[in-house]
């Protein structure tokens, strides 16, 4: 009847453009989760890359501690060697295994000359190896694992002539090669010259010891020659190559302080630096002896045809000289430090003579405020005295090598591996030092970090975790030990 009265199943008309209220609150709710989501992502990747951040701070900061503490280390070194008159610092006064420097540590390697599985520390004489500017070819050839060619090239390498020795190489030999180049004619300035020289391969300079390090670890494999005195419990051998035998750098200064017998020198300045040491009854024959018979080769043959007695050379042996040059002298073997792979090299010895002189050797070890000397794995001496050779073998042997041996040494190499608090970075580098002069210099350095942690991974693992090194921690080989 026109009242407005709908039935109430009739649909309700909507207004013209409105949308129903429920479809619209459920796309709003959509976009919030897809803002949401694309926020939770940038909060994640922004995490990831403070993370990121923060360990590369991290890496940056133990690398910058590593390089801090191996810079205290070659002070350490420096320090050790300076005033040493010859002698080679005692490893008893100059630790070298975990030693702390603020907050991260050192050690100093070295190779054990009677094991391929236990690590060795202390600082090493270079005076103690064979000196490749200035050894023969027949003792080069004597170096283990030294070829023919090798050690004739290296004689064709230093020597100032352009005359081949039989099997070594010339210019026309390296002027031939895709990378041509000349003949040195000089003397080799670092071990790492021999890469340049004709036969030189790493095989036979680093042997199958890969990271240097002196042990035998995981991957590297051994020799199947044996030694008594090189095996680690399994039967097998390390070879180590013939770098830790052979050295550019050793060199005493002009001994000008001690009495030259070869030179015109008047008896009555001999007579004086014998007095208090040859008895008065005995000096007439010592002092008439030297007029007669000098020149003398070296000071065995000095000993013998003086007639001293073995106490008498013992305290005199350092008052005088046979060098007449009275220049620095380089390439004497410290034969108080030489491991029996040098020792061998010398003149007319045999293995049973450098069984000999080794044995005599830790007989005659002494003990004094300056260290010791005598065993055959270390290279730390508290004398300069040769007079216990004498003792050891015979004399055409001894005056044989006179003219090749020393008691000194002036310079030293270091191994240095240092680490920060945290573990997570290392550094390793090798230097080797002159201590000719107060105070000592570094006349090379070598960075050897690209070849790896050379200690024991447990090390690094402590490290990592937070738990530090203890005082008198001692260092293991990997595969024999844990800290």
């Amino acid at each position: 009847m026109g009242f407005g009265f709908r039935h109430p199943g009739a649909s309700r008309a909507r207004p013209p453009g409105v949308r129903p209220r429920r479809r619209a609150q459920g796309t709003v709710i959509i976009v919030a989760m897809w803002i949401l989501l694309v926020l939770a992502g940038l909060v994640l990747v922004l995490a990831r890359s403070m993370r990121v951040e923060g360990d590369r701070a991290a890496n940056d900061l133990a690398a910058v501690q590593a390089a801090a503490v191996e810079q205290g280390a070659v002070q350490y070194v420096l320090a050790n060697v300076d005033g040493l008159q010859g002698l080679v610092p005692a490893d008893a006064s100059t630790p070298c295994e975990a030693v702390a420097v603020g907050d991260g540590w050192f050690w100093i390697l070295r190779p054990s000359a009677s094991s391929d599985t236990a690590y060795s520390f202390g600082i090493t004489d270079e005076a103690g190896k064979l000196n490749l500017n200035t050894a023969t070819l027949d003792m080069l050839s004597k170096l283990p694992d030294m070829t023919t060619e090798l050690a004739a090239s290296i004689i064709d390498w230093r020597d100032a002539d352009s005359n081949i020795t039989t099997g070594g190489a010339e210019s026309e030999y390296y002027l031939m090669l895709p990378d041509p180049y000349e003949c040195k004619n000089g003397p080799l300035e670092t071990i790492e010259e021999l890469f340049l020289v004709r036969g030189a391969t790493k095989e036979i300079l680093y042997g199958d010891d890969v990271n240097r390090n002196g042990v035998l670890d995981p991957g590297e494999n051994p020799s199947s020659a044996t030694s008594s005195s090189s095996l680690g419990g399994t039967g097998s051998r390390l070879d180590r190559g013939i770098y830790n035998f052979i050295t550019v750098y050793s060199v005493e200064p002009a001994a000008t302080a001690r009495l030259n017998v070869n030179a015109p020198t008047p008896l009555a300045a001999i007579a004086m630096a014998l007095q208090g040491v040859v008895s008065s009854d005995r000096m007439p024959g010592v002092l008439d002896r030297i007029r007669r018979d000098r020149p003398f080769r070296n000071m065995f043959d000095f000993y013998f045809r003086a007639a001293f007695t073995l106490d008498e050379f013992k305290k005199v042996s350092n008052r005088f000289t046979t060098n007449s040059s009275r220049t620095p002298v380089k390439g004497l073997i410290n034969i108080n430090t030489a491991p029996r792979e040098v020792l061998l090299c010398l003149p007319m010895l045999e293995d049973g003579d450098v069984a000999a002189l080794i044995a005599q050797r830790v007989a005659s070890s002494t003990t004094g405020s300056s260290g010791t000397f005598g065993s055959s794995d270390t290279t730390n001496t508290g004398t300069t005295s040769i007079a216990w050779v004498l003792q050891a073998l015979p004399r055409n042997k001894l005056i044989g090598i006179g003219g090749a041996v020393t008691g000194k040494s002036y310079q030293f190499s270091a191994d240095i591996v240092s680490v920060g608090q945290s573990g997570r970075a290392f550094k390793r580098c090798r230097i080797v030092v002159d201590a000719r002069t107060s105070p000592t210099k570094i006349i090379y350095r070598q960075n050897l970090t690209h070849l790896g942690w050379p200690l024991s991974p447990d090390i690094l693992t402590r490290l990592r975790s937070g738990m530090g090194l203890e005082p008198g921690v001692q260092t293991v080989a990997r595969g024999i030990g844990s800290l």
